[in-house]
């Protein structure tokens, strides 16, 4: 199914959803999504019988920043049934990372948005369990933001080379020779 007709069966199935479709260099079809009809959207590719996209393969995240909007959400979607491949697309504000969860639609996104908000903080309303997943629990921030700090400053650490006597090399020697056997 091409992108003009999945964007209008959409719209015919959730009157006043904001779509637009992208172009995509891999020819897959690539739709955007305003941020507030991402549930309805997801519920119709779920459940419509000649869509049924079944699998969320992958949900990930891009940040762009510092333009605006800043984050955009990437869901991989797959229907089985009728062979079809979705790129679905969210764009988000910088100071507005949030958009609700898909969890009870496709119960995959439980672990995928776990992932996406310890790495990029980007919170998905209505998830049960939203908590960090990658990172320890004690982590500050976001690593995949972009304005996340990278540079961490020590103080240079100067060591002298190990020293050891000639018997202590010799035996040294014996015992990984001895350990090799």
């Amino acid at each position: 199914m091409d992108a003009p007709a999945l964007v209008a069966l959409l719209q015919e199935a959730v009157p006043g959803a904001r779509l637009e479709s992208a172009p995509s260099i891999d020819l897959q079809t690539t739709l955007y999504v305003a941020r507030d009809d991402v549930f309805a959207v997801a519920r119709v590719l779920r459940e419509a019988p000649d869509l049924r996209f079944a699998l969320l393969a992958e949900l990930t995240a891009a940040d762009f920043w510092p333009r605006e909007p800043r984050f955009e959400l990437v869901y991989m979607l797959v229907s089985i049934e009728h062979g079809l491949r979705l790129r679905l697309k969210v764009r988000l504000q910088g100071d507005e990372a949030h958009v609700a969860t898909v969890s009870p639609i496709w119960p995959a996104a439980n672990w995928l948005e776990r992932e996406v908000w310890d790495l990029f903080g980007i919170v998905f309303e209505g998830h049960g369990d939203l908590r960090r997943l990658l990172m320890p629990e004690d982590w500050e921030g976001h690593p995949l933001r972009k304005d996340f700090p990278v540079q961490i400053r020590l103080k240079p650490k100067s060591s002298e080379p190990l020293q050891v006597t000639e018997e202590q090399f010799r035996r040294n020697l014996e015992a990984d020779k001895a350990a090799r056997k």
